[in-house]
């Protein structure tokens, strides 16, 4: 499995129209940047390699990218310029279209997220082929991308959605793809460039290929009580610095913990 990465914006919500600073994956939390952070996790899962789509300041990140996963062109991380960074997500998928279409496992991930390991744990390890991941404690609104769930299969997608469901919750931005779904999204997304409406969320190509799929083919697992934080407005960024590193930080010491426990008590003789 690969992951494929949008990382090309400038982050206007957060900083403005005219930003140059850094792009946000190379926002900070306890010394390492966002990207890292991706990475050490993506590594820890096993998943392949990570194809980050870049175009605001890319010396920046692709510096950033050569220093926690080093190797140059055959390392964990390639590269995939998007000229038409401006113009909004949905061009940065689109430009992945080659990497959509490979016929790979594709987990694809927004670059702007602070999570601890668990929460991609989950997505990864999913029994589903074709998986959301879905966090019931949220606050209704307009802003929040929504998971629909009926009879127990996702049912609709996006910061507009239907009323008819039976559960719904936040998307956090990750979604893993079998290659032929991948690349039907990577269609969907092309179909939109063609029609000129590249100001669409990019989310829209990922509902237009739910809808037309076949009951089953999508699934989704439930990440409630996991602290994370997608980080689009400065008050996202105040709140990822004062309450959500911390919770991610005491989850992380809570999950290896866990894992040590049994090795503990063996070596204890319990």
């Amino acid at each position: 499995m690969k992951a494929v990465m949008l990382a090309a914006g400038v982050g206007r919500r957060l900083y403005g129209d005219q930003n140059d600073g850094l792009p946000k994956a190379l926002l900070r939390f306890e010394g390492k940047t966002l990207l890292e952070r991706h990475v050490g996790i993506l590594k820890a899962l096993g998943v392949d390699e990570l194809v980050l789509i870049v175009g605001h300041r890319k010396e920046d990140l692709l510096a950033e990218a050569e220093k926690v996963a080093p190797g140059g062109s055959g390392g964990f991380i390639r590269s995939v310029f998007n000229p038409r960074f401006k113009e909004g997500p949905i061009v940065s998928l689109w430009t992945a279209g080659e990497e959509l279409r490979s016929g790979d496992d594709v987990l694809f991930m927004d670059s702007d997220v602070l999570y601890p390991p668990e929460m991609m744990s989950r997505l990864i390890r999913s029994v589903h082929d074709n998986c959301f991941i879905i966090d019931r404690d949220f606050e209704p609104g307009e802003e929040p991308v929504k998971l629909c769930i009926r009879d127990g299969e996702p049912v609709d997608f996006g910061k507009k959605v239907t009323d008819d469901y039976d559960d719904i919750g936040e998307w956090p931005g990750f979604l893993k793809m079998s290659g032929d779904v991948a690349a039907k999204i990577a269609d969907a997304a092309g179909v939109y460039i063609e029609r000129g409406e590249c100001d669409v969320t990019y989310e829209e190509a990922m509902r237009d290929v739910l809808a037309a799929e076949p009951e089953g083919t999508f699934g989704y697992e439930d990440i409630t009580g996991i602290p994370w934080i997608e980080i689009d407005f400065p008050s996202d960024l105040l709140c990822a610095e004062k309450i959500i590193m911390p919770l991610v930080s005491d989850f992380f010491a809570e999950e290896t913990l866990a894992a040590e426990r049994p090795r503990i008590d063996q070596a204890s003789g319990e």
